[in-house]
């Protein structure tokens, strides 16, 4: 008699996200392997993560064609895709990498203007002084040293850590998809309707964007995809570049305005559904956490994201710094000294997708129970998730992705803008805006 088969470890992590959801997966579906891997290679199970965190939101969403693994893989490796006018923006600051230091390493982030001022400021350097200057102020300092100099100028970095198995069970423990109900609302959403698009289970609902870089853009992204209304607000002294915009902003308006304002606060008593992308402590002092928005707006679903979590909810992160201080970095290394890295920002696109996965769920939820919803992730919580699955000693050699086959094209004012197409089966991406460019209403 054959024994059955241990599930893969993309089915596991799907049944986790069904059972975090409160949903009873079809036994059938959630076991379907990939055609073949997703070619996202690395000595952790990224592939896996990737196809089980696209596969949830097709599942959800009553998609039942499976998604492309090579489409996967240029949606999560989405930077490389991306093009305006026919040539790739650059992506990545100077400021942004690996540092050595006299007893290690440490990660910066400094993609923004703001934040490669203050690392720099951190380290006692000039706005001249180049990127060799920053290794050389670095290099004879401790790890700790380096962080705390740069952190105490409100620069982001981390040490490049090992891996804390313990903290990571812990961590694994609580939910990855952590969804409570606030308050027993009647069932009186603004726009339900029980004639529902197959193909656009969202359509009429409108969804408030408060995020912003990757993770929740792809998660409001993937709503727009599905019909949402999409209406992304950004603080007008925050810019955020065009290119970034264009890679994740499909389907949705962008506009400038201050939380706060009555404006929005119309906006926000309109809207359906919440995405927040700030950090909790940030959001607390705007009185914006989901106990305050629920009191004032009780059937709302809220999505909540965040780098470290909602136990450090002053601390402000990355994908880039949350593999680093992981263990991930150290565990991708090509050569046992310098760290590496995952072949894709892949915690922050799987945070987005299974984000985008409990919105349709808790829809579905309020639709028969009525009441107001929140699900909390963070990139630490992905990270440990997929430092719990089965990994290989060394990353298997897989073929790059047809770029050509898997992009899709548009003109943004003027612009042709190239970028990578919807993983979603049978549904194409609407054209981006520019950031900014839109009025802020419904």
């Amino acid at each position: 008699m054959n024994e059955p088969m241990n599930p893969s470890p993309a089915t596991v992590l799907l049944q986790r996200v069904w059972a975090d959801l409160g949903i009873e997966p079809d036994v059938a579906d959630i076991g379907t392997p990939p055609p073949r891997p997703v070619p996202l290679p690395s000595r952790l199970a990224t592939g896996d993560l990737a196809w089980a965190s696209v596969r949830a939101v097709c599942m959800a969403s009553g998609i039942r064609a499976l998604p492309d693994p090579d489409r996967i893989a240029v949606a999560y490796r989405s930077d490389r895709a991306l093009t305006i006018d026919g040539l790739p923006p650059d992506v990545w600051s100077p400021y942004s990498g690996f540092f050595r230091a006299s007893d290690g390493w440490i990660r910066t982030h400094g993609n923004y203007p703001h934040h490669a001022r203050r690392l720099r400021t951190g380290l006692g350097l000039a706005a001249g002084d180049d990127i060799d200057d920053v290794r050389a102020t670095i290099l004879p300092l401790t790890t700790a040293e380096a962080v705390d100099r740069i952190a105490s100028a409100r620069g982001l970095t981390v040490p490049v850590l090992p891996e804390n198995p313990n903290h990571d069970a812990r961590l694994r423990a609580a939910p990855l998809l952590e969804v409570e109900r606030m308050g027993p609302s009647p069932r009186d959403g603004h726009h339900v309707s029980d004639d529902r698009d197959r193909h656009a289970p969202l359509a009429g609902v409108r969804v408030l964007d408060l995020t912003r870089v990757i993770a929740g853009p792809v998660c409001t992204r993937t709503l727009a995809l599905l019909g949402a209304d999409l209406l992304r607000l950004d603080p007008p002294h925050l810019v955020e570049p065009d290119w970034q915009h264009f890679d994740t902003g499909h389907g949705k308006r962008s506009a400038l305005l201050d939380a706060g304002t009555d404006r929005f606060e119309e906006l926000l008593a309109a809207a359906d559904v919440l995405v927040l992308g700030y950090r909790p402590a940030s959001l607390d002092r705007l009185g914006l956490s989901a106990s305050a928005l629920l009191e004032r707006h009780p059937n709302l679903v809220i999505a909540q994201l965040s780098a470290w979590g909602i136990d450090e909810p002053s601390r402000a992160g990355f994908d880039s710094l949350v593999q680093a201080e992981s263990g991930i970095a150290m565990i991708e290394t090509l050569d046992g000294d310098r760290p590496g890295v995952l072949p894709a920002q892949a915690l922050d696109h799987s945070a987005g997708y299974l984000l985008a996965t409990a919105v349709l769920s808790l829809r579905e939820r309020q639709r028969r129970e009525g009441g107001g919803w929140v699900v909390r992730t963070s990139l630490r919580r992905v990270a440990a998730e997929l430092l719990g699955m089965p990994r290989s000693s060394q990353p298997e050699v897989m073929r790059e992705s047809d770029l050509a086959a898997h992009t899709a094209a548009f003109e943004v004012g003027g612009q042709k803008v190239t970028t990578a197409a919807s993983v979603l089966p049978g549904l194409e991406f609407a054209a981006p805006h520019r950031w900014g460019s839109d009025q802020p209403r419904w």
